[in-house]
């Protein structure tokens, strides 16, 4: 079977374990997935299936060579594909189910973008601790020195600076599933998970 699922994150809640304790989880509606294509070590170079997560899309939506792409696997059209690998590969068709995948006490990563926050300064971006705050200081969030003057006379590639913050692919692994939902395809994972709420992630063992 194959080691991951493609999900949707539904928001965050806290339950109860067995011993009275809160437990603050993440709430994930991973699947149900359809295999789009199986890829092969003959034809491929690798092992892989493609999974598209099952949801509603206007055919519109759809540019005509992925429509030819679903058309070929007898499926209907998926909005995201991801390709995932294990020991034992579907056939193309086939459902993909949470409760195939993944089990109470699995150890995850859960990849997902992370929410946007727009132009932003070295303090929130880079955790930089700015200086003193008293009166009379000229020197309270800016930089620093970002390179020296006469040699090599510009900005080094890599410096840290102020600039876009947030939609960027992040990865928390080894994370906890609390309990795994079957009958609506959801996956209680402990602690945080990137993105915000109606994000995709990608969930594989760990």
């Amino acid at each position: 079977m194959v080691d991951g699922l493609i999900g949707i994150k539904v928001g965050m809640t806290q339950i109860f374990d067995d011993n009275g304790l809160v437990v603050p989880v993440t709430v994930i509606k991973a699947g149900p997935c359809v295999v789009v294509q199986k890829k092969t070590a003959e034809t491929d170079g690798y092992d892989a299936v493609q999974l598209g997560l099952v949801e509603f899309i206007r055919p519109s939506r759809v540019n005509k060579p992925r429509t030819g792409h679903f058309k070929k696997a007898g499926v209907p059209p998926c909005r995201i594909l991801r390709e995932f690998r294990g020991a034992e590969t579907p056939n193309v068709g086939e459902q993909i189910l949470v409760s195939q995948v993944f089990k109470a006490e699995d150890k995850v990563d859960v990849q997902g973008t992370s929410k946007g926050r727009g132009f932003a300064g070295v303090i929130k971006r880079h955790h930089f601790g700015g200086g003193v705050a008293s009166h009379g200081s000229m020197f309270h969030r800016a930089p620093g020195s970002i390179g020296a003057s006469a040699y090599p006379s510009r900005v080094l590639p890599g410096m840290r600076a102020a600039g876009h913050m947030g939609c960027e692919t992040v990865s928390v692994q080894n994370l906890r599933v609390v309990r795994v939902q079957e009958e609506e395809n959801l996956l209680l994972i402990k602690g945080a998970v990137p993105g915000r709420n109606g994000g995709y992630v990608v969930i594989k063992k760990a």
